[in-house]
């Protein structure tokens, strides 16, 4: 996908992870919207910096090899329980693989530099098709929908542990 696609896919996630975690009808609705909105753009800039790193190999190195493989998210996934930041940018790296992988034609590298080999799908499309939009907003809204079972199965919550940013953010703009 390009870059377009993969701002999209972090700024679709941010609205829908936030939507996972706190569900409109828990409270009145102006309420809810303004919770939705703050979660929201708590998750924003995270995950779309997550979205668009793994692309910055295209400067250096080999893309889609460098900076598109399973050792880079471990370290980004490990990074928050050691330094206590970062805590969703692999959300946006990992979401960026996805997209990768199931969109494009070309797959990804996903045990480089161990190996070479790229790994895809059948039903991707190029980067400049007419169809990489509605791609990257389908294959969006299927890792939200992963999401959503995760925290429904597995969680039972899902609370990003964004609480403490969102009352600071709502007591910064009553």
């Amino acid at each position: 996908m390009n870059k377009k696609g993969h701002i999209l896919n972090g700024a679709l996630l941010a609205l829908g992870l936030a939507y996972i975690r706190s569900p409109l009808g828990d409270q009145p609705l102006a309420a809810d919207v303004e919770t939705l909105l703050v979660d929201a753009t708590l998750l924003l800039p995270p995950l779309v910096l997550g979205a668009l790193l793994p692309d910055i190999d295209t400067a250096f190195g080999k893309h889609r090899k460098t900076l598109h493989n399973l050792p880079l998210l471990a370290a980004f996934v490990a990074y928050p329980f050691f330094f206590g930041n970062l805590e969703f940018v692999w959300i946006g790296i990992a979401t960026h693989y996805v997209l990768d992988v199931l969109g494009s034609k070309r797959g990804i590298a996903l045990f480089y530099p161990f190996s070479s080999k790229e790994y895809g799908f059948p039903i991707g499309v190029r980067t400049s098709s007419s169809w990489s939009g509605p791609m990257t907003i389908a294959i969006t809204g299927f890792e939200i929908a992963v999401c959503a079972l995760v925290a429904a199965v597995a969680i039972s919550g899902f609370d990003f542990q964004l609480e403490t940013a969102r009352q600071t953010i709502t007591a910064l703009y009553p």
